[in-house]
């Protein structure tokens, strides 16, 4: 009988991310009769305790910058523990760890290094950018999210497209669903039963545009009075939006939702979802709002192509144009057939293409193809 493959998953924290959120997924669903999963970071967060308490191993290695000595010590621990644990194959989620397990895969003679690549490189520094090109030539196979950024590293990375494994996200149906009958959904105490809520849940970074949206609201507010925003997340923004709001005169029709662990509600509590990032890959929020029943407006940039289909899936608007994006929401705010049957279309399709077995079952046979190879 052959025995369960031991496999390393790496991140840089375990919080409420979403690189983290996939890996956690991934950890708790892969099959255990052909894989052992152990779960390694820098530092961890809340997701290590969910992932402990399924039996699977946590360790954290003492890094904290990668300017001093505490990288070697990470090195050595890498080392120790993939021996000790026999592990076959390392899979990092995210840039800095994906920088790290390609140096530490290759020292320590792993013979299957994986990396990730989960958005464009040019939202970070030429020096970063300089060690994930590295970090490229390193791995065995670098997966991304979407056939986008399979282009972007082969167009503007030189990577060979013979090293990268395109593999969509997945969510979790028994979370991300529909509101069901009988469910008493959540909504801000400030909102009323019969208000219309359009919102986003996104970390609140730049790159996510959150200022366009708020605009657009503040341009469609006054024809309807009953239509409410609702901004759920956290991030280096939590004091510039709040300040818009007041500035835009929206403050007093617009919630703040700090980042929680059960965003699932939140999505269930939104009419309309709307994602104005001006870069993107594969972006979970999209996904989880689909498969939760929003009707979804989303830049077109990135993958959001692969997952909505504009006018049968939900709306898509090119990017910064806010007068398409006001126009978008008007459609689906004056008309509630059409925001029920894009919304009815997306719950559908994101089942029916992008659930976490899915996606389990593609990272499981990719995993044992480059194993075998």
């Amino acid at each position: 009988m052959t025995l369960p493959v031991p496999i390393l998953l790496l991140a840089r924290q375990l919080a409420l991310g979403g690189c983290e959120r996939d890996l956690t997924k991934l950890a708790l669903t892969i099959d255990r009769r052909k894989f052992s999963p152990h779960v390694a970071c820098f530092h961890e967060g809340f997701r290590a305790a969910e992932i402990r308490s399924s039996g699977v191993p946590v360790t954290r290695f003492d890094i904290s910058s990668f300017h001093d000595l505490s990288t070697l010590t990470g090195l050595t621990q890498f080392k120790t523990y993939v021996r000790q644990h026999a592990i076959r194959l390392v899979h990092a989620y995210d840039l800095p760890t994906s920088i790290f397990a390609a140096s530490a895969g290759r020292y320590s003679r792993l013979p299957a290094i994986v990396t990730s690549n989960l958005g464009h490189r040019e939202l970070f520094s030429r020096k970063v950018r300089f060690l994930a090109q590295l970090s490229d030539r390193l791995a065995h196979r670098i997966v991304v999210n979407c056939a986008a950024m399979r282009r972007h590293l082969i167009d503007d990375e030189q990577v060979p497209d013979s090293k990268i494994f395109v593999s969509h996200n997945g969510f979790m149906p028994e979370f991300f669903h529909p509101s069901r009958p009988n469910e008493s959904p959540w909504r801000p105490p400030q909102f009323s039963p019969t208000d219309l809520i359009l919102g986003t849940v996104c970390v609140l970074r730049p790159e996510k545009n959150i200022p366009l949206l708020m605009r657009s609201f503040a341009d469609l507010r006054p024809q309807h009075p009953h239509l409410k925003l609702l901004i759920v997340g956290s991030g280096s923004l939590d004091h510039e939006l709040p300040a818009l709001a007041r500035q835009l005169g929206i403050d007093t029709h617009t919630h703040f939702e700090p980042a929680r662990q059960d965003v699932e509600r939140c999505y269930r509590a939104l009419d309309i979802f709307a994602l104005t990032s001006y870069s993107e890959a594969f972006p979970n929020g999209v996904l989880e709002a689909m498969a939760s029943g929003c009707a979804t407006v989303a830049t077109r940039v990135g993958g959001i192509p692969e997952l909505i289909t504009d006018g049968e899936t939900g709306f898509l608007f090119p990017n910064q144009d806010q007068a398409t994006l006001t126009a978008k929401l008007q459609l689906l705010i004056a008309d509630p057939v059409l925001r029920r049957r894009l919304a009815a279309n997306a719950a559908q399709h994101a089942l029916s293409r992008f659930t976490m077995q899915q996606y389990c079952q593609r990272m499981e046979a990719f995993y044992a193809s480059l194993l075998s190879s």
